[in-house]
């Protein structure tokens, strides 16, 4: 069984020194304040309110109260709660997207953090905001409200404090190490019955590190599906002997997989259905992030939300950037037997700095997030059509706590898409 998720029990912050500030970055400048040492904490992920409370939408901009009536996005298996929070959000992930986007394509080094608060987005950056930024902030404003919010470090010197946790005398008893969302700062993550790393060693990283004792999210491993193959479904490892949940169908060039979990089978292991039908043999895989591809003759642009025996099924939409305070569902096997359909209102909490880079999200009214059985599955939002959105792979779980590996890690190590309707 999975080790349930145990409640903080001690908590150390250890302030270090702030790196030196960089050059500032060419274009108009729009110069944000240090924020305050030792700022960072937990409850920097995003809360109502939590940034702003003065920062609602201007009248008229998106109506929170108008969530849609029960009827298309009941296809996806989603609660009247699930529906209007994924509701909600929905401008405020379109407005995020056109940032994302904008990093991606130009990695502007001021970059820390893109998160979503109570109706506004918002961006934390260290230094000057360059003009081709400005330029998107001010477009994708039109769809949401964006805050420009000072952050202490951009993410590429959190990342560089990460190795050093990890290379460190900290980094034997340090389990997991987690991006401050806010750029302020790392949460490093202990066993609850283990050591904690030595403040010195903490210290060395440069950056503000608190440390919380906590379990670490371990690897989770519909019945009868058949070609072209869909995501949601019961895939088996012949090999192996193991079952896992397929993501998505997905495509590149002419070529059609279902992408899964890295752990749920090696190169050239033989992956079946629930009964005992050919799907095809694992492909390209990345160890590490915990992708890989099975080829296969097929596949749909549709994922099983409802129970184990049952057909029912929603198209997907397409794909998108996750963003820590975003609300998500996942679509295990498993988990399908245990709650009759999907895994909602599961709430981004962290980027992971290490070799994985695993997302973590908590459900938030306590519930188990995934079971065994689950590896690989999908994780999405849901769209203002009903259509579900790809946002990743199941991984791992410890208690209400999920690890999941983001589409658009996939996307950049195999360059696919998924198949949509």
């Amino acid at each position: 069984m999975l080790t349930s998720l145990s409640r903080p029990v001690r908590t150390v912050l250890v302030t270090a020194v702030a790196l030196t500030l960089g050059a500032p970055l060419s274009g108009s400048p729009v110069r944000a304040a240090v924020p305050e040492p030792g700022r960072f904490d937990r409850a920097a992920v995003p809360e109502p309110g939590r940034f702003d409370r003065a920062a609602v939408p201007e009248p008229g901009r998106f109506d929170r109260a108008a969530v849609p009536a029960a009827g298309p996005l009941d296809r996806a298996g989603l609660s009247a709660a699930d529906q209007a929070r994924m509701h909600r959000q929905r401008p405020l992930v379109a407005a995020a997207t056109q940032l994302r986007w904008e990093i991606e394509r130009h990695r502007h080094p001021g970059y820390a953090g893109i998160t979503l608060a109570d109706g506004h987005v918002a961006l934390w950056w260290k230094g000057p905001v360059p003009a081709a930024m400005a330029t998107v902030v001010a477009r994708a404003s039109g769809i949401a409200p964006i805050r420009l919010r000072p952050a202490a470090h951009t993410l590429a010197e959190l990342r560089a404090a990460a190795a050093r946790i990890r290379s460190g005398r900290g980094g034997t008893a340090v389990h997991s190490i987690k991006l401050g969302p806010d750029g302020s700062g790392l949460v490093a993550g202990v066993r609850p019955d283990g050591r904690t790393p030595a403040v010195t060693a903490l210290a060395d990283a440069g950056v503000p590190v608190r440390v919380v004792a906590e379990e670490p999210l371990r690897p989770v491993s519909r019945d009868d599906d058949q070609a072209p193959w869909k995501g949601g479904a019961t895939i088996v490892n012949t090999n192996q002997s193991t079952a896992c949940t397929a993501g998505f169908g997905v495509r590149s060039g002419g070529t059609s997989y279902l992408l899964t979990a890295a752990h749920c089978g090696q190169s050239g292991h033989r992956i079946q259905d629930a009964r005992g039908e050919f799907i095809g043999t694992v492909g390209p895989r990345h160890q590490d992030h915990d992708v890989a591809l099975v080829p296969t003759t097929g596949v749909d642009g549709l994922v099983y939300v409802g129970g184990p025996a049952d057909n029912a099924m929603t198209a997907v939409e397409g794909w998108g950037w996750t963003f820590v305070g975003e609300y998500l569902c996942q679509s295990g096997v498993t988990s399908s037997r245990q709650v009759g359909g999907p895994v909602c209102n599961l709430k981004v909490l962290f980027f992971y700095a290490d070799r994985e880079d695993l997302v973590e999200a908590e459900q938030t009214n306590g519930q188990t997030a995934a079971r065994p059985g689950d590896s690989g599955g999908p994780v999405y939002a849901v769209s203002g059509s009903g259509r579900l959105i790809a946002k990743g792979t199941t991984t791992r779980v410890a208690g209400a706590r999920l690890g999941f590996q983001d589409f658009g890690t996939a996307w950049r190590d195999f360059g696919v898409t998924p198949a949509t309707r």
